[in-house]
């Protein structure tokens, strides 16, 4: 007689796999396979690394730099991203408050895990990046999810703030530029969060990974910059994966007040230990070679830039779909409700049908919308929405 499996733990049966990462892996294998797929899933540039930051990485593995390195990151990596966000943004963070991550993603979780506990409830706007409610999960806690649509830009307004927070509530999220919806929040709209979140001793998170990823004279904004309660209360995470096209490398960032700072390098130093050493230094080349950085970062702007308005032009010609035109990072998020069908429906017989990989809405908190990643050459965003075309007027509306 066998003796019966003991069940996984709770983490590991409750856990969801990312619907992103899911749609792009089945796209991938269906390309391997032979077949012709137009892929809008995965949030990732097109575009390879720029030579100076690869050059940078080689020179740092050619010279021995393969050993650990200090858990929040090496110092040289540190002060820099500590002087950039005192040129950009005026905010005065010393290279203790900073950590440098395996990863933008492994930064949000572990400001998550630093502040959030069991019990607790966190603040999530939806739209919102599918890993924000697994997150709070695994610490524990409960996501707390409102709605902002497309009738209101996607934004959170401070008032649907206010009307979700409860004596449990520890953190508010804001991703702005937002994924999957590329809105960007105004200064008074943030300004009026964080009073919310400063009223009731709230912590924010702002996830700033697409800051720098911005179009039509919108600026990006950063709640720690309103005042010295403010940036006490914040924690703002970013990375280098979208604005340098280094999604491989793995290399997210962390500014936040020195305890949380501590208590984050000391939950990382019991987990992954320290971000990749040698890449690293690709990451300080990304922030203190700057003229060939500016460069780099421009020409992937224009691409995005004149894909965005294409992409969104072009989708607003179909009958049945509405599109708002996105002010940052690199996505649209079309409404499809017209049309009957559940975000995963409409998915699931775009890809079938039609061999164009989509992101269902659902996944992202909003159903009947779909993300399109326009981080993909001219011509797959050409033959993906003439396709996206022709499903669309084969659906009963």
């Amino acid at each position: 007689m066998s003796t019966p499996t003991r069940p996984l733990s709770t983490w590991a049966q409750n856990i969801a796999p990312s619907p992103t990462l899911a749609v792009d892996a089945k796209a991938k294998a269906m390309i391997a396979a032979g077949e012709d797929v137009c892929g809008f899933a995965a949030g990732e540039p097109d575009f390879d690394t720029p030579e100076h930051i690869k050059e940078a990485c080689i020179a740092a593995l050619k010279s021995g730099k393969t050993k650990y390195a200090p858990t929040p990151g090496i110092l040289p990596l540190r002060e820099a991203i500590a002087a950039d966000y005192a040129a950009r943004a005026g905010l005065n963070f010393t290279p203790a408050q900073v950590v440098v991550s395996p990863g933008g993603k492994f930064s949000c979780y572990l400001a998550i895990m630093a502040v959030c506990s069991p019990g607790d409830e966190v603040i999530l706007p939806a739209p919102y990046w599918v890993s924000y409610p697994e997150m709070i999960k695994l610490a524990g806690a409960t996501p707390k999810i409102v709605l902002a649509d497309d009738t209101t830009g996607f934004r959170l307004t401070a008032a649907q703030v206010e009307a979700a927070v409860t004596p449990k509530t520890k953190l508010i999220i804001i991703n702005s530029p937002s994924n999957p919806t590329g809105a960007v929040y105004t200064r008074a709209e943030m300004e009026a969060i964080m009073a919310v979140a400063l009223k009731h001793n709230l912590y924010v998170m702002s996830d700033e990974i697409y800051e720098h990823l911005i179009y039509d004279g919108a600026k990006h904004v950063s709640p720690a910059t309103f005042s010295a309660e403010a940036a006490a209360r914040t924690i703002t995470v970013s990375g280098f994966s979208k604005t340098y096209s280094m999604t491989g490398w793995r290399l997210g960032t962390l500014v936040a007040p020195a305890p949380i700072a501590k208590a984050v390098a000391e939950i990382q130093s019991q987990t992954s230990s320290n971000a990749t050493t040698f890449a690293q230094y690709g990451a300080l080349a990304a922030l203190t070679e700057k003229e060939k950085t500016k460069a780099a970062v421009e020409a992937m702007m224009a691409a995005f830039d004149r894909r965005r308005k294409y992409l969104h032009a072009e989708i607003n010609k179909i009958p049945g779909i509405s599109c708002l035109l996105a002010q940052g990072a690199f996505y649209l998020f079309p409404n499809i409700s017209k049309f009957g069908l559940s975000s995963a429906e409409f998915c699931e017989k775009l890809l079938e049908q039609q061999k164009v990989a989509a992101v269902f809405g659902s996944a992202f908190g909003a159903e009947g919308y779909l993300r399109l990643s326009y981080a993909t050459s001219d011509e797959m965003i050409k033959k993906g929405v003439e396709r996206l075309a022709a499903f669309c007027a084969n659906l009963k509306r």
